[in-house]
C-alpha cells in the first residue's frame, strides 16, 4: 500500500488486486479492501482493481477447492461495493473464464481486460483460459452482456466506442 501511494503521489497511477480463493478469510479480504479504500481516499491513483481467483492445480494447496463462478462474482460484486471511490474493476478472463467474466459485466465489473495477444502468467499454471482472445470474441462476449463495447488503452482513456 506504501508502494503505490508512493507512485499515485509521484503522479504514476496503479491497478490494485486480491488473491482470493486461497488460506484467507472474510476478515482479511474486507481488511484488504478497506485498506484499498483508504489509499485510493488519499492519492486518488488507482484506476482499477482486479480480482484474481487463485487455482490450486500444481500448487502446494492442491487439496483445495478450486475457484467457482459464483465466488468470482461475489468477489467482483463485493469489490464493486466497498471500492466505489474506484472507476474501474475488472473482470480479469483469464482467470475466471469468458462466460463468467461476460456475467460479470453486470455484477460490478466495468472491463474484461483485454484481447490480450499471449497471456503467459496465468498459463505458466496450466490456465484452462485461451491463450488470447480475438476482438471479435471480446465484443461478443461485451454484447452479450448487453453492454457497449470501449476500446480504451492502458490508463483507460477511449480509443473507439463500438456499436452496441
Amino acid at each position: 500500500m506504501r508502494i503505490a501511494a508512493t507512485a499515485h503521489k509521484a503522479g504514476l497511477p496503479t491497478n490494485a488486486t486480491m488473491l482470493y480463493g486461497h488460506v484467507e478469510n472474510t476478515e482479511e479480504k474486507v481488511y484488504h479492501l478497506a485498506r484499498l479504500r483508504e489509499v485510493q481516499d488519499e492519492t486518488g491513483g488507482f484506476l482499477c482493481y482486479i480480482p484474481l481467483s487463485f487455482h490450486p492445480e500444481r500448487t502446494e494447496l492442491e487439496q483445495l477447492p478450486g475457484p467457482t463462478g459464483c465466488l468470482d462474482l461475489k468477489e467482483l460484486a463485493v469489490g464493486r461495493l466497498m471500492l466505489d471511490n474506484f472507476p474501474h474493476i475488472k473482470a480479469y478472463w483469464v482467470m475466471i473464464g469468458e462466460e463468467t467474466a461476460s456475467i460479470a459485466l453486470n455484477f460490478g465489473a466495468s472491463d474484461l481486460d483485454g484481447t490480450i495477444g499471449e497471456e503467459r502468467i496465468a498459463h505458466a499454471a496450466k490456465a484452462a483460459s485461451p491463450v488470447g482472445l480475438a476482438r471479435t470474441r471480446m465484443l461478443r462476449l461485451i454484447g452479450d452482456a448487453r453492454k457497449t463495447p470501449v476500446e480504451r488503452d492502458a490508463l483507460y482513456n477511449e480509443i473507439h466506442v463500438y456499436d452496441s
